[in-house]
C-alpha cells in the first residue's frame, strides 16, 4: 500500500498504482472474489491483495 499527497491526493493506493485500497474492500463487501477484482484492475498483482489482507 502507498499513500502519497501527490497521488490520488492522499487516498491509499496499491504501490506503485492508482487503484485505491477501499476499492478492493468494497468488491469484497459486495460479495465479488478476489479474482473479479484482479480481473477488473491487471495493474494490482494477487500478491499485493494478499499482502494487504494480512495486515487488516
Amino acid at each position: 500500500m502507498s499513500v502519497s499527497p501527490e497521488i490520488m491526493g492522499g487516498t491509499p493506493v496499491f504501490a506503485c498504482t492508482r487503484v485505491p485500497v477501499q476499492t478492493l474492500l468494497d468488491y469484497l463487501k459486495a460479495g465479488e472474489s478476489i479474482d473479479d477484482f484482479l480481473d477488473g484492475f491487471p495493474t494490482v498483482t494477487k500478491e499485493q491483495v494478499i499482502a494487504l489482507l494480512e495486515q487488516v
